[in-house]
């Protein structure tokens, strides 16, 4: 037997329990992995919650977590890129991932470098890869000036410095408290609240944003191309889907970097020193109500990670 994160229906945070569960089996081209380590997301609560139902509905009893690092214990037929023994770090699609252990398809792993540790390597698929996306999305060039909302939080910490490795001027929006690490990461800190849009054109050097990267929601879109003009074709959104229809802006994002090479690119970067996932707190399992305590509050820098 096991342990997994389960949910019977849509709520709060208290319909989520810890069950004792039979141990998976790998199939066919499968792998089994004792989990290290695993992120929450966000996202993750909204699934839950059912607000997000329409498009991503659940089929309950359902389980839940996608990010994922650990050691291969088993192999299916047919595998052959790992060994039992192997440390390795990915995803999972079948909202999984929060447990002892998970069996997962093997091209969705791949090697965890030895220098990435296990709470970085396993929080680092969703927001890495919708951070990836995000940026890709809006094609900044040298010299162009992005603004990110959310700078601070799990996708938007790593969106920062992927923005500014692809030679953009970076102003983070955030609160006071992250002006330091936005500052020490290569960003200009601007602060939410009155006059934002005034207060990121004078922030900008050549007083113009180009493009938008939205990881909060809450009207961001709205002032991009209303009091901004940034072209919709630059803004992007994984959290205001409202304004996705109502502008017809971009909404790219984890979709479009799923993929076991872009965590491999990713993971490479860490181990070199050249990308920062900053941790802010590791959870028992037993302890994931608690967890999505501190993940709701929505003023987390960095991620959250769950330690079997």
């Amino acid at each position: 037997m096991s342990r997994a994160v389960q949910f019977d229906s849509y709520g709060g945070i208290d319909v989520l329990e810890v069950r004792e569960v039979p141990r998976p089996v790998p199939e066919a081209g499968e792998v089994l992995v004792e989990v290290r380590a695993a992120g929450i997301n966000i996202s993750e609560a909204a699934i839950r919650s059912g607000a997000v139902r329409e498009m991503f509905p659940a089929t309950f009893p359902s389980g839940q977590g996608s990010d994922l690092a650990g050691v291969v214990t088993e192999l299916g037929s047919g595998v052959s890129d790992f060994a039992v023994g192997d440390e390795v770090m990915g995803f999972s699609m079948r909202r999984s991932s929060h447990a002892d252990y998970v069996t997962v398809p093997a091209d969705q792993l791949t090697a965890k470098p030895s220098a990435v540790s296990w709470e970085v390597a396993g929080s680092l698929y969703v927001a890495g890869a919708t951070a990836y996306g995000a940026v890709q999305a809006v094609r900044l060039a040298p010299g162009e000036t992005v603004a990110i909302a959310g700078a601070a939080g799990g996708v938007g910490s790593i969106a920062v410095q992927l923005a500014q490795r692809a030679g953009a001027t970076v102003l983070g929006i955030a609160g006071p408290s992250n002006d330091a690490w936005l500052a020490d990461h290569g960003a200009i800190p601007v602060n939410y609240g009155d006059d934002l849009p005034a207060r990121l054109r004078a922030a900008s050097p050549s007083g113009r944003i180009d493009a938008l990267l939205d990881f909060f929601g809450g009207g961001y879109v709205a002032m991009a191309v209303e009091d901004l003009e940034v072209p919709t074709d630059r803004v992007d959104t994984i959290a205001d889907f409202a304004a996705v229809e109502r502008f017809r802006v971009l909404s790219a994002g984890g979709a479009d970097a799923s993929t076991a090479a872009v965590v491999a690119e990713l993971a490479d970067l860490i181990a070199q020193g050249q990308l920062d996932v900053p941790i802010a707190g590791v959870f028992a399992l037993d302890d994931v109500r608690d967890a999505f305590r501190e993940v709701e509050r929505r003023h987390t820098r960095g991620k959250l990670v769950l330690r079997p």
